[in-house]
């Protein structure tokens, strides 16, 4: 009777081990031999819900498109009276309000970012460093790198201050305009209430408030942070949802521009969109949807002139296009 129950014992561990083998067997083909279905993407970021919007919301429309002769176009910035600069790869073009072309200079390296003083002089963000330039084209200073890792994405210049946003370190640098460093501003500092700036990619936007105050985008924490020259935290706002009301992605919003009653105009990338934020950063309005954007353009840098007008440089297409508030019924 032991010998029969040893029998029977074998017989299913020996089942067992088949079985096991069989299985095994399957799961190594399926792993190292049979086809995926590449048509599906089982990560792919399911987007189509969230780029369609109510259409109500939408109260601005495409007035004007400028087609600059620049290939590569960066940088975009509206001065005092209301001529447009655009900094590109391989110079700056100036035009009229009207869409005239009034000049331009070539640089020797690719100009990311672009601001115009109120004293007329043109401030370009090269990769790692500053450059200064007349209307006319004539370099008159070169600042040295901030830094071999820097990453140069925006420039605001207030008075005798200038501020510089680094992508590359997660930090933005306050100058003097003669190129002397002053200080740093948004490293993390818990005791402070500093968070500390989230750049997971290479947009990092800043720009100074109607009362001369440094907004600045932490695009990874999906907030704006308002800073004193001297660094200290003021207030922030912002919040990242999947509903048209935040911002949401890795890193978003990517670039913004601040209107004379101190509202925020903001693009986002992922998601392309422009968007207006009342002061207190409620939401109000959608400048243009997704649909008004090929899917997948990055870089929408914006800029508001006199008249209220929003202009979007669109990489994708090479141009900037000029939005105009809809008459309200």
């Amino acid at each position: 009777m032991l010998k029969h129950n040893d029998m029977n014992r074998k017989i299913i561990i020996s089942g067992a081990l088949i079985l096991l083998l069989v299985v095994v067997v399957f799961m190594g083909w399926d792993l190292f031999f049979s086809k995926p279905d590449n048509r599906i993407n089982p990560y792919a970021y399911q987007m189509d819900s969230l780029k369609s919007c109510d259409t109500s919301m939408v109260r601005y429309a495409e007035t004007q498109q400028i087609k600059p002769g620049l290939k590569g176009i960066h940088g975009l910035v509206v001065d005092k009276s209301d001529h447009i600069y655009i900094s590109g790869d391989t110079g700056v073009e100036l035009f009229d309000q009207s869409g005239m072309r009034l000049g331009g200079f070539t640089t020797g390296e690719s100009a990311q970012c672009i601001h115009v003083a109120s004293n007329g002089l043109i401030y370009l963000g090269m990769r790692d460093h500053l450059e200064i330039y007349s209307i006319s084209g004539e370099l008159l200073k070169r600042w040295k790198s901030c830094d071999d890792h820097a990453i140069i994405t925006s420039i605001a210049v207030n008075g005798n201050d200038v501020y510089i946003a680094d992508a590359g370190n997660k930090i933005v640098y306050h100058y003097n305009t003669a190129g002397n460093l002053l200080s740093r501003i948004g490293q993390k500092d818990p005791e402070k209430g500093i968070p500390g700036f989230v750049i997971p990619s290479p947009y990092f936007d800043l720009g100074i408030g109607r009362n001369g105050e440094l907004w600045v985008v932490n695009p990874g924490r999906h907030s704006f942070e308002q800073y004193n020259p001297d660094g200290e935290l003021n207030s922030s706002w912002g919040k990242a949802s999947m509903t048209i009301e935040g911002f949401c992605g890795c890193c978003n919003p990517s670039h913004f521009a601040l209107r004379s009653d101190g509202s925020f105009v903001t693009s986002e990338k992922g998601i392309e969109r422009i968007k207006i934020y009342k002061p207190n950063g409620d939401f109000s309005c959608l400048v243009a949807g997704s649909g008004a954007f090929v899917e997948g353009t990055n870089g929408l840098d914006l800029a508001v002139d006199s008249k209220g007008r929003i202009l979007v440089l669109d990489p994708e297409k090479n141009q900037i296009r000029i939005f105009t508030e809809k008459m309200k019924n």
